[in-house]
């Protein structure tokens, strides 16, 4: 395991339930000390010392053999380098998201498509054509990117059922093309990754303080980045910030400003219509890429518009204030909730839009009580990254030749199969809102009235 913060301490007793195999063949290595106290409860193996560009292969090779598996939990190590690294060894490999090397998230000398998850994924995947046959390498899957992922084809199977045209059988994740038909005949135009974090601490956020209930690092890394969103075919015009790639699949743009400056109205069962962050996130582009539909010629007739849409614990929404007044320049303390959160849960799900019913959330509400009942050291937003990481070690291990894989090539149906015990209430809701929804009432607004779901009405400005 290489990174032990929130989700490596959530997780290893995760590992050591499903995962028969003796203590003495796990190590982790980390930057820093935190969590070494969790690894010395379970009598795991701890070694502190920081992988980097000049040093990783050094300090990962002696610890990997044929058949063994390289876990990257970690922040500032550069995936497609550990990536390439074990199909050099015939190590099987997970990460939760592709990141770069340090600072290469907010490096000035890289243009915002450069420093894009865009691109981050692009890199990822030149990798495939050379990793076929190797052993498997499971690339951005956590709750999102991941669990979602699982999640949308889920809730496409019901919205099938519900109107009247069930999939008797719905077709292995491989078969991409047969399921962009599935959503392109469903006419699904959004799809949000729609979550709402509701848990609150014995004690509030502190002026300097950047409290979040998971990675403060992680999520401050995302927040920088260009918004990003998977564009679809349906929108009438490009934002006026908004950019296209030079290259690759051509499923996203980004916008010029930071996700954790831009808002987007969203809906989750629970919250109601809400306003969240448009933080980049590599499903935001996956999602898109992987539902699109190409006429013989090659050009997309159809691609849903896909973005994360989230609303943090309130603390973590008054550190993202004030660290966006510093003019993101970090806060001096940071602080991950654990043990000191009271009450809340998170409700983290897809919200399909522009179907004959509407819209339709499918996900996971999970209360910090229902999170600390079945697992230790987790809360209700680790939990559902553990249990999704689990899955996707379990899968990989299950299948150890498929090369490069993402999220959305996976066997859903086997994910939530070992998730369900850790997701809490697992439903489906039906929902007549949409983003037109008691708006114009106190100003004018510039709305498109003949198409809701278009992302100009989405977007609040």
């Amino acid at each position: 395991m290489l990174g032990f913060g929130s989700i490596g301490q959530g997780l290893l007793p995760l590992i050591l339930r499903h995962i028969d195999l003796p203590k003495d063949r796990i190590t982790i290595v980390t930057a820093e000390q935190r969590g070494q106290e969790v690894a010395a409860e379970y009598g795991i193996r701890f070694v502190v010392e920081a992988a980097t560009r000049e040093n990783y292969r050094d300090l990962l090779t002696p610890l990997l053999a044929k058949g063994d598996f390289l876990l990257n939990l970690s922040v500032d190590v550069s995936s497609v380098a550990l990536m390439r690294l074990c199909q050099e060894l015939d190590v099987l490999y997970l990460d939760t998201v592709v990141e770069p090397w340090l600072g290469g998230y907010t490096d000035p000398s890289l243009s915002p498509s450069e420093r894009s998850n865009y691109a981050m994924r692009e890199s990822a995947l030149a990798l495939r054509e050379a990793s076929r046959g190797g052993p498997t390498a499971v690339t951005a899957h956590g709750a999102n990117p991941g669990l979602v992922s699982h999640f949308v084809k889920q809730a496409m199977l019901d919205i099938a059922r519900d109107t009247g045209a069930p999939v008797a059988n719905p077709p292995p994740a491989s078969d991409r093309a047969a399921w962009a038909k599935i959503a392109q005949g469903l006419g699904v135009k959004v799809i949000h990754i729609a979550e709402r974090d509701t848990q609150v601490a014995d004690r509030p956020k502190k002026p300097g303080e950047f409290v979040n209930t998971w990675s403060v690092d992680g999520f401050v890394g995302e927040g920088c980045q260009p918004a990003e969103l998977g564009w679809g075919t349906h929108e009438k015009a490009l934002p006026a910030d908004g950019c296209r790639h030079e290259t690759g699949c051509d499923a996203a743009i980004y916008l010029l400003r930071p996700g954790a400056s831009t808002r987007v109205r969203t809906w989750t069962p629970l919250e109601g219509p809400f306003h969240g962050f448009l933080i980049t996130h590599n499903e935001s582009i996956s999602i898109a890429d992987y539902y699109t539909v190409r006429d013989a010629a090659g050009n997309a007739v159809y691609r849903p518009t896909a973005h994360y849409a989230y609303h943090p614990c309130d603390d973590a929404v008054l550190s993202v204030h004030e660290f966006a007044g510093k003019n993101w320049q970090l806060q001096p303390e940071k602080r991950l909730m654990t043990d000191e959160i009271i009450r809340g849960m998170d409700e983290l799900g897809v919200l399909l839009m522009g179907h004959a019913r509407g819209a339709y959330w499918y996900g996971s509400r999970l209360t910090i009580e229902q999170a600390r009942r079945v697992a230790p050291h987790n809360n209700a937003t680790s939990l559902q990254v553990t249990a999704a990481v689990l899955a996707g070690v379990v899968w990989a291990m299950e299948n150890p030749r498929e090369g490069l894989v993402e999220s959305d090539e996976i066997d859903h149906a086997r994910i939530l199969e070992i998730c369900a015990p850790y997701l809490g209430d697992v439903v489906g809701v039906y929902s007549d809102w949409t983003p037109l929804q008691d708006r114009a009432a106190l100003f004018p607004e510039a709305l498109d009235e003949g198409d809701p779901w278009q992302f100009s009405n989405i977007r609040v400005v």
